[in-house]
Parts: structure tokens; C-alpha cells; sequence
């Protein structure tokens, strides 16, 4: 009998996704891993590792899938569980974060109960500012609202400022796709009217969010552009994130015109590299794209290191309570962890804007940087989701050490921050109780 017919003997039963002995797992120490995604990247790093690859149906512990197989795993009609030693890439219910018209709601509901509670974080401006009050401490996603649902909210905001340009996205697509700007309601109404007719059915029942454009972008050498940052979270009850460092600057080719004329042009206001791609003036070379390093560098030497150390200071906590905001509604199982892609702009105040959250982002190498950048991506991921002794098992602490970080930089761990907090209160007891004796 073969090593692998005896390892398929051995397993405990086997189903549509797979099942993995329990007991054989650090005993064999070999590691079976399977992905929807062909992409020499995740491969290459599996097979690094002495994986091997398997079919989805056999025995697996590592399964990096996409978001609709891991909904069917974790859909009740399918009625798999997964044992200590297996690990999914995406928690069940990523879409509260990733979905446009869900991360609004969350953030609007995390700002609207930090406010009930009275948190000093939900404070608000007096009405002196030329847009109403706002939050002073989390305002930093654009006015937005959900339509059809909110479309009455939408247009009484509107009209306190008829100049303003808002742009469309429907929720539940990405890449640029189906996205347009407005500056006039007659243009919302007509797109209302069309997408009600008999061609469109499909734009019908999907809902739409419409946000204030952010019509002042920083702009370098003319160009608008984002950021595209990768976020990696491990859990979320307690909430364990850490950013990598070798984020990305995405520019559009086209010099930044806010104009009448170049309102359809979305080689001027897209940087999605799945739209600039296709316009006459993208760079295969470099791919539009400038290191987050650079990014700083030219801050630094344009603006001054304390500004650009505030505007990197708050990018942080603008993921961070992102990450909060979904954290009460998310399905924190202990199988998951999530690289989510993060979207955001800088304004010509350098005020940081979240844009959107990817489930999914990219794997695809554009350059021959971009795929030196996600090989570490995702090797980098690795060494801080597994054990130190690198077999999948979800009873460990999830606490890497300082060299499995690798690129990542810790963002936020409340199980650290509890135990640190309960170190420095036991530490002032101790200490007052001495005082204490020379009384």
C-alpha cells in the first residue's frame, strides 16, 4: 500500500470539502493544501512550504478559496464543520465590511452607539462648519446613503449644496465596474427611469451607493490617485489586525479635470488599474502604481515629516475603527482569517477617506514589482496565521512573534492590550501596598 493510499485510509470520512484526520496531523506532519485561485504567487508559497496540493473534494487542511466557496462551506444547508486543523482564508460573513451599502451601515451604527453611550469618540463639531455638524474623530467616510432605500435622505442632502458631484457604485460589484458620477438630480432620475425599464432589469433590483465625491484629491503631477493598503486580521472577537507595510499608490493617466466635459471620463476619476489599464496612456512598465515609501518620501519633502506622520497616524485608525464598527456583527470563527484590500484617498488637506474594503483584492501581477510585492504578501500572511511550527492548528493563541510579522505591523490586539492593562494595574496595586508598609 502507497504513503498517500494509506493517509486516505486513515482519514476519518471525507466529503464534498474535504476532512482531515485530527489525530495524524502533527504526527505525519505534512501539510495538504487546495485554492479556487491558479496564481503562481499563492502556489509557489504553498509548495515553498512542502505542501502538497489537493482537489477540493479530498483531504485538506489550507483552503485559500474564493468568497463563494467558502460561503458554501459555512451555509447551514452543507452541514460541514472543520476540525482543529484546518483553515479557511475569508470568515463567513466578510460582506459586512466589504459589501459598500453594509460598511456604511456598520460605521453609521458603531457612530450612532458610541454616541448613546456618551463615548468621547462620537463627539461632534458645533454647526460652524460649512457642511453641519460631523464627527470630529470618525469622520472618514464621504456622506453616503443607500439607494433606493435612502433616496429621500439623499436628495433634501443634495439640495443643501446643488453644486456638489456624488458618484454612483452599485454594492455589489468591483473593479470599477458600473460606476458614474452625477452633479445634477434630473441625471439620477433619468438613470432611476431607465434602470425601471424593461432593458435593465439586472440594475433594477441591485441597490446602488451614491457618496459625495471627494472632488478636491490630493494630486501628483497632476494625477489623481489611491491607496490600496493590505489589512490582515486574524480575529475579531478580541479584534487582532496588522497592516503591511509595502501598500501601493494607484494613479489615473489622466491629468485630474473636474470640468463638465470630463465628468464620463473615468480614465480622470477611477484609479482602478482594471479601468486605466485600457486608456491610451497606461505604463505597462511601472503599471500606474508608486510604493507607499515614495508616497511618504514626497510628503515628507513637500509637506514636512510631522504632517506626513499625522496623515499615516490616521490612516491607522481609520482601519482600526473600520475594523471596530464590524466587529459585533462578524462571525469571528477561530478556522478564519482575511487579507481584506483598502481603498483609500487623500484629500489636498491630507485627510484620509475610506473609499472601499475588498474581500478579494487582487493577486494578479501587473509588474514585475507588483509580483515581488504579493509573493511577500502572501508568504508574509502565512507566517502570521500558523503555529510557529507551521501546521495549521486553530487552538493556538494567535500572538506571532516580532520575526513571523515580517512586513506586517501590528494595528490593534486586544488580548495584548487586556493583558498589558491587567500587568500595569496588578504592578499599581503591588506597588501601593508597599507604600503601604512605611505608613
Amino acid at each position: 500500500m502507497t504513503q498517500e493510499s494509506v493517509r486516505r485510509s486513515n482519514a476519518s470520512y471525507s466529503n464534498m470539502y474535504g476532512r482531515v484526520n485530527n489525530n495524524m496531523a502533527h504526527e505525519r506532519m505534512k501539510v495538504y493544501f487546495c485554492t479556487d485561485l491558479d496564481k503562481s504567487v499563492l502556489v509557489n508559497n504553498f509548495e515553498k512550504r512542502g505542501w502538497s496540493q489537493v482537489s477540493a473534494d479530498d483531504d485538506w487542511n489550507f483552503y485559500w478559496a474564493g468568497v463563494q466557496t467558502c460561503r458554501n462551506i459555512f451555509s447551514v444547508d452543507s452541514g460541514y464543520r472543520m476540525n482543529d486543523n484546518q483553515m479557511i482564508n475569508h470568515f463567513p460573513n466578510h460582506y459586512e465590511l466589504s459589501r459598500k451599502d453594509l460598511l456604511v451601515k456598520n460605521i453609521k451604527r458603531y457612530r450612532k452607539d458610541l454616541e448613546r453611550d456618551g463615548n468621547a469618540l462620537a463627539e461632534k463639531s458645533d454647526g460652524s462648519w460649512s457642511g453641519g455638524t460631523r464627527y470630529l474623530y470618525l469622520d472618514f467616510i464621504p456622506v453616503t446613503f443607500v439607494l433606493p432605500a435612502d433616496y429621500n435622505m439623499f436628495v433634501e442632502e443634495y439640495r443643501k449644496n446643488p453644486q456638489s458631484t456624488w458618484i454612483m457604485k452599485p454594492c455589489g460589484k468591483s473593479q470599477g465596474a458600473g460606476i458614474f458620477l452625477i452633479n445634477k438630480l434630473s441625471k439620477l432620475k433619468k438613470w432611476s427611469r431607465e434602470a425601471k425599464g424593461a432593458f435593465h432589469p439586472q440594475i433594477a433590483k441591485e441597490s446602488y451607493v451614491i457618496s459625495r465625491y471627494i472632488d478636491n484629491p490630493l494630486l501628483i503631477g497632476g494625477k489623481k490617485f489611491d491607496l490600496r493598503l493590505y489589512v490582515l486580521v486574524t480575529s475579531f472577537r478580541p479584534l487582532k489586525a496588522y497592516l503591511f507595510k509595502q501598500g501601493f499608490c494607484r494613479f489615473c493617466t489622466v491629468k485630474y479635470d473636474t470640468s463638465m466635459t470630463e465628468l464620463d471620463n473615468m480614465y480622470v476619476h477611477l484609479t482602478n488599474v482594471s479601468v486605466q489599464k485600457h486608456g491610451g496612456e497606461y505604463n505597462s512598465l511601472h503599471g500606474g502604481k508608486w510604493s507607499v515609501q515614495n508616497l511618504a518620501l514626497y510628503l515628507e519633502g513637500t509637506r514636512g515629516k510631522e504632517v506626513t506622520d499625522r496623515l499615516f497616524g490616521a490612516i491607522s485608525w481609520l482601519i482600526v475603527h473600520s475594523l471596530r464598527a464590524v466587529a459585533p456583527v462578524m462571525a469571528s470563527d477561530r478556522h478564519c482569517f482575511e487579507c481584506y484590500g483598502y481603498d483609500i484617498i487623500i484629500d489636498n488637506n491630507l485627510k484620509p477617506w475610506l473609499v472601499e474594503v475588498n474581500a478579494s483584492p487582487s493577486l494578479t501581477s501587473t509588474t514585475v514589482t507588483d509580483r515581488i510585492l504579493k509573493y511577500k504578501l502572501i508568504d508574509n500572511i502565512l507566517s502570521v496565521v500558523l503555529p510557529p511550527d507551521g501546521v495549521p492548528d486553530v487552538r493556538w493563541n494567535k500572538i506571532p512573534s516580532a520575526d513571523a510579522l515580517g512586513n506586517f505591523d501590528l494595528l490593534i490586539d486586544e488580548e495584548l492590550a487586556a493583558q498589558e492593562e491587567a500587568q500595569n494595574s496588578q504592578q499599581n496595586k503591588n506597588s501601593k501596598s508597599m507604600g503601604n508598609r512605611w505608613k
